[in-house]
């Protein structure tokens, strides 16, 4: 009669136990996964330092472009670029911040990786609608109202905004309602409402109240606009009353559906 198996004096014994055996069927299967996860790793470990570690993806370059006022050379020093820093770690927002709050004519940027070795840098500068004496100097004014620069020389073909607000009449309450920058936006509503043709030889946007803005021209001629509302219209009728009183020094405006000329 044969004798117990191993196993079975192995379980006789008290204390003895352990693990299963892996069969021998999973071996490869299992030096197979713990291959592929080292690979992984290694991959990853790689990555980093190629990304991190290396001289390959480094800041090399600092392009410019769409300036017009702005000097590449102004935007490279606002932007402060950390050449020779990795790419991947270029904090682009911060820079777009730093340029925005450095250089005011900046309206719009877009700071962009160009891999391998560069930072692209894209500007769109703010555009001037008026113009706000300050002493010898002029302040430019954008679209959105925005005071953004001073300057020592009045662009050309852009109108000075002149405030003409009377303590005697009804400036000084559409001052006090209002406040200069709401009256100053005011204007350039006007200034950016006006026919291309009547832009071009507006000398000042005049402002005496919120409903009182009136426009100097060239040669002396002046138009009554009245507010800034109803701009398309009064563009309109400016331009048809233009055309049929071509010679006319005294135009009006501020009620489109009825203008009216005098002078000539």
């Amino acid at each position: 009669m044969a004798g117990p198996t191993v196993a079975e004096r192995d379980a006789r014994r008290p204390g003895v136990s352990g693990p299963p055996l892996v069969p021998r069927s999973h071996r490869p299967q299992l030096r197979t996964i713990i291959a592929l996860a080292l690979l992984i790793v290694l991959l990853g470990a790689g990555s980093v330092w190629v990304l991190y570690g290396s001289e390959w993806l480094r800041v090399r370059q600092v392009a410019v472009s769409g300036t017009r006022v702005l000097t590449p050379a102004e935007v490279r020093t606002a932007a402060a670029v950390p050449v020779g820093a990795p790419l991947v770690s270029v904090d682009t927002g911060a820079i777009e911040a730093r340029l925005r709050r450095e250089l005011p004519r900046i309206d719009a940027v877009e700071v962009e990786r160009s891999w391998p070795h560069g930072i692209a840098l894209k500007v769109i500068e703010r555009t001037p609608s008026l113009l706000v004496r300050k002493g010898p100097d002029f302040t430019e004014v954008d679209a959105q109202g925005v005071r953004f620069a001073t300057v020592p020389q009045a662009p050309r073909g852009v109108p000075l905004l002149e405030l003409t607000v009377s303590r005697e009449d009804s400036g000084a309450a559409s001052l006090r309602r209002f406040g200069t920058d709401r009256l100053v936006r005011e204007a350039v509503r006007v200034a950016a409402a006006l026919p291309v043709s009547v832009k071009k030889d507006t000398r000042a946007v005049q402002v005496r109240s919120y409903d009182a803005i009136s426009l100097r021209l060239k040669g002396g001629r002046t138009v009554a606009w009245g507010s800034a509302d109803g701009g398309p219209a009064k563009a309109r009728a400016l331009t048809a009353l233009m055309k049929a009183a071509p010679d006319a020094r005294h135009f009006d405006v501020s009620v489109p559906t009825a203008p009216a000329s005098a002078g000539s």
